[in-house]
């Protein structure tokens, strides 16, 4: 096998997400205590979504919460 198949994308489909990434979305870093991060991501798991989307899914919701207030 070759050096490129033996990668999960090629230098090209790499270098395409890399700018799709640097021109769609932006990061945040949250920390949380010891521990706090596996009992998030077995929530997430739990109702069938990433850590991502689940955070970003209570964010919105409590967003969306203080709002109508």
């Amino acid at each position: 096998m070759s050096e490129e198949k033996k990668g999960r994308y090629t230098e090209a489909q790499a270098k395409a997400a890399k700018k799709y990434l640097k021109e769609s979305v932006e990061d945040i870093r949250i920390r949380v205590p010891k521990g706090q991060k596996d009992i998030i991501k077995a929530a997430a798991e739990s109702v069938g979504e990433s850590l991502n989307t689940y955070v970003r899914n209570a964010i919105d919701q409590r967003m969306e919460q203080d709002c109508k207030k």
